[in-house]
């Protein structure tokens, strides 16, 4: 009987080190299909290599664990709704939805001849000169082109509204967190991963919104809408003339004219005019 321990304690001795060698051969494994996948969203805001995954596999013990959970909206927040007064029901099921820069969508993405509808409609806002709109590459992306304020009241990257994702025709945008919270609710997208606001603005805004891909035209006219609510958020313009919220435009509530100031400086704590020129310039 005293033989057994013995050979047992032998057993475990000779296949430790092969338990170590099985252990360092998946976690390759799992590496090097785990790099390949993030190679595989394609180009975006971080680098395709090596110390960029690495980043990406830090931030992601940091993401959001529900990106489907809306902001919340502070009760000193004006306006406290937003630009969108409704949204149609989103049809069929969420598509699948990978990374986080970049983030991509991987299941039922917008047909080449949707996603072009998409951008033309994009492109024909900034040929209005009222909607003081700009085209250029997107700030966040780097990979694409965005939809920038030239004269944006709220903080992003450059004044950046939104930008498209060529290879699956989803899209980034800036939102009003009730409009950000409709989307969700509706099925017409979900939360950046890295949406969390305090430190995480570095890399995006608080109200970071992924809208999924137009299917069909049906989904572009409701997409286009989207785009207005972001417009009016980072600019304070409406696109589609419909004028500024009603509470602001009136100045209603508490504080009259605060009520706008707060409106566009948001909730940074803007302490009097001049402050939204400060504000844009350190976006």
């Amino acid at each position: 009987m005293e033989i057994l321990p013995h050979l047992l304690q032998q057993l475990q001795i000779s296949l430790s080190p092969l338990l170590l060698i099985l252990f360092t051969c998946l976690t390759i494994l799992y590496l090097h299909h785990d790099y390949h996948q993030f190679l595989s969203l394609g180009p975006g805001g971080t680098p395709s290599t090596p110390l960029g995954y690495f980043k990406i596999k830090l931030l992601s013990l940091v993401s959001l664990r529900d990106p489907l959970h809306p902001l919340p909206i502070p009760p000193h927040f004006r306006p406290q709704s937003g630009y969108l007064t409704s949204l149609p029901l989103r049809k069929g099921a969420r598509p699948t939805v990978a990374g986080i820069a970049p983030q991509r969508q991987r299941t039922q993405t917008s047909p080449p001849h949707v996603y072009a509808r998409l951008a033309l409609v994009l492109r024909a806002l900034t040929i209005d000169p009222r909607n003081a709109l700009q085209s250029r590459t997107s700030c966040f992306e780097k990979h694409s082109v965005g939809l920038f304020a030239a004269t944006p009241i709220t903080r992003t990257c450059g004044g950046e509204v939104c930008h498209a994702h060529p290879s699956d025709g989803s899209m980034h945008i800036v939102l009003h967190p009730a409009d950000a919270k409709l989307v969700l609710e509706q099925g017409w997208g979900e939360r950046h991963p890295l949406a969390r606001g305090g430190w995480f603005r570095r890399f995006v805004p608080r109200e970071f919104v992924l809208v999924y891909a137009a299917r069909g035209e049906g989904d572009v006219d409701v997409i286009v809408g989207i785009v207005r609510a972001g417009v009016w958020w980072v600019s304070g313009v409406d696109v589609a003339g419909r004028g500024r919220d009603r509470e602001v435009q009136e100045g209603k509530g508490k504080g009259g004219e605060r009520e706008k100031e707060c409106w566009a400086c948001r909730v940074h704590g803007c302490g009097g005019k001049g402050k939204v020129e400060q504000m844009v310039g350190d976006a």
